[in-house]
């Protein structure tokens, strides 16, 4: 059966022709949720875009493009509220963003009515919790990277430190005062309390440069953490741990000459474990409390998605060629982990980017649209799709600059793949 994609004009928008579970032919309809002047986008892929009801939908803007962030510029956070013409309500703003992770904005899980994002106030980085509806604001004095499935924990490291070595994922406007240090004691990755704000180091870049790579030293680098993230159940997070030899200038730092190992710990810092010492650890996601999958290349195999045991160190490859290249995967939610979300790069030939469906149970893939990316998008302020779920598994979120407006959000409605009805 051809299960290509076919897009078609719409009084709605674009709609892609796919074919269900079923095997029957539907149509995934795709809206714009936002529109110019100004430029929207969420960010990454990893963090709650939509409130529990699945109304209203979180957002950023920005007045510009094409550049990066400076100290001074500043990103609008909002909602989108699906159920009043999509209608953008402002909430707050942050000096502390990039194009690719935004300000972490995110709802607090477990909560109907609070989000929380990061900010620059003075010489620090800090996060807001907002109810969206009272709009009462908490202050907390430390960035959040990730929340715990509770919602009453957060981990973080020092953005500072991550935008000198690894520039477009940190923010401008402080500088690191570890600077000239590879690796530095008095930081590293940290856990704080959302309700008191109470800050604990749970494991220095020193402590992390003091393990041997493989069975070699990599002490005399400079070191950092990035992309943090909580497990299903808040027994274990997971970070990457990275290192380059030498600073370069920012577009060679840009680019990934550098190694990257993946740690899981406890969430008081203890029982730790390199989960991927393979030194190519790209994006993840925890299934579930125990597995991790993972774009990587074990040593001795070919790049690919993997599925990682926790304190095992077993690596399964997912034996398919549907997801042929590495993109921000995630688990459709109420699908058993059976289904997992994906997209890709756009190619520096063909700029259509892909966000699609995989069936690990049958080996099936389908694609829920093309939207190709303009030429100006690249490097730094490149727009992936980054595309994330409602939590209801229905609905699909993604940043886009297919429509010539620049990076603009769109909803993708899945019901009619699951057979619900609209």
């Amino acid at each position: 059966m051809n299960r290509r994609l076919f897009l078609k004009s719409s009084a709605a928008g674009l709609t892609g022709l796919v074919f269900a579970p079923s095997g029957k032919p539907t149509e995934v309809p795709v809206r714009a949720l936002t529109k110019g002047p100004g430029f929207h986008w969420f960010g990454y892929y990893d963090k709650l875009q939509f409130d529990p009801t699945n109304r209203y939908v979180l957002g950023m803007q920005v007045s510009f493009e094409g550049r990066s962030p400076t100290a001074d510029d500043v990103v609008k956070i909002g909602m989108i509220d699906l159920r009043k013409g999509d209608r953008w309500i402002e909430l707050g703003e942050s000096s502390a963003w990039g194009w690719q992770q935004g300000c972490m904005l995110q709802w607090v899980p477990g909560s109907g009515s609070k989000i929380i994002w990061n900010d620059r106030v003075g010489n620090q980085y800090v996060s807001h919790i907002l109810d969206v509806f009272t709009r009462k604001k908490q202050t907390l004095p430390k960035a959040i990277y990730a929340l715990s499935p509770d919602g009453k924990w957060a981990v973080g490291t020092e953005f500072s430190r991550i935008q000198d070595l690894r520039p477009g994922y940190g923010y401008a406007g402080i500088r690191d005062p570890f600077y000239e240090v590879k690796a530095p004691e008095a930081i590293g990755l940290y856990r704080m309390n959302l309700e008191t704000g109470d800050v604990r180091l749970l494991m220095s870049l020193a402590e992390a440069a003091a393990i041997p790579h493989n069975g070699a030293d990599v002490a005399d680098n400079f070191h950092w953490f990035n992309h943090l993230l909580v497990n299903t159940d808040g027994s274990r997070l997971t970070f990457l741990h990275r290192w380059r030899a030498r600073r370069e200038d920012r577009q060679v730092m840009a680019r990934t000459n550098f190694v990257t190992r993946m740690f899981t710990v406890n969430p008081d810092g203890s029982d730790r474990f390199i989960i991927d010492p393979s030194g190519f650890t790209s994006h993840f996601i925890w299934r579930d409390p125990t597995h991790i999958c993972a774009y990587t290349k074990p040593t001795g195999q070919a790049s690919g998605f993997y599925i990682l045991q926790d304190k095992t160190g077993k690596m399964e490859p997912i034996k398919t060629d549907k997801m042929p290249v590495n993109g921000h995967q995630t688990y459709v939610p109420g699908k058993g982990n059976d289904w997992i979300l994906n997209d890709n790069y756009a190619g520096t030939q063909n700029r259509n980017q892909t966000p699609y469906l995989y069936h690990q149970p049958t080996d099936r893939r389908i694609d829920l649209g093309h939207f190709p990316a303009g030429e100006s998008y690249v490097a730094e302020w490149r727009c992936d799709l980054h595309p994330r779920s409602s939590n209801d598994g229905n609905y699909v979120c993604i940043d886009s600059t297919h429509g010539g407006n620049g990076r603009q959000l769109y909803l993708l409605d899945l019901r009619p793949l699951w057979g619900v009805k609209s």
